[in-house]
């Protein structure tokens, strides 16, 4: 089966509550992910179409074949030529069947190809192995990591910060 990116709409606001509401991925998240509604959903996305209109942050769905809602994939916080923040999130069912990774290529070749930015960043929790696994093998680099800086489910905990240079995505991508 294969996938695609396309901008949110409005109809996959319960695929998104699925995987905020999913203990097993909210667990990773802060309270703001866990007690989304419906309403907080539909105003993320309405929120999402202005940001887009205005070139500071792309959120698309990654759907299959019969445009189901898989999980979303985000460049954020984009400062044209310099670079963005990179963010994913996958429903369960789309989980280990190889979608996050095509996902990433996919969006990262948007970055560096279409929008041109020399730089591509994102933060995990330092405690989340398979995310850190999962980052530094599509080639990100950790760069550092802010400690005790992000309050999960009442804990303190750390964050890795990963990059990605336009440099580093063509010897990766061999482009």
């Amino acid at each position: 089966m294969g996938y695609r990116l396309r901008f949110l709409q409005e109809k996959d606001v319960n695929g998104m509550l699925e995987w905020m509401h999913d203990p097993k991925i909210n667990f990773f998240y802060t309270d703001k992910i866990r007690n989304a509604t419906v309403e907080s959903v539909r105003s993320f996305i309405c929120a999402a179409e202005k940001l887009q209109r205005e070139g500071i942050t792309y959120h698309y769905a990654i759907v299959d074949n019969d445009d189901e809602y898989q999980g979303t994939i985000s460049l954020k916080n984009i400062v044209p030529v310099e670079g963005a923040e990179f963010a994913i999130s996958l429903r369960s069912q789309a989980q280990g069947k190889g979608i996050a990774s095509w996902a990433t290529q996919e969006i990262l070749k948007i970055a560096f190809e279409e929008l041109k930015l020399h730089r591509v960043y994102l933060n995990v929790l330092s405690d989340n192995e398979h995310a850190n696994y999962f980052y530094a093998r599509k080639g990100f680099r950790m760069e550092g990591q802010s400690k005790n800086c992000i309050c999960i489910n009442g804990k303190i905990k750390s964050l890795n910060w990963y990059a990605m240079l336009k440099e580093e995505y063509r010897e990766n991508s061999g482009r």
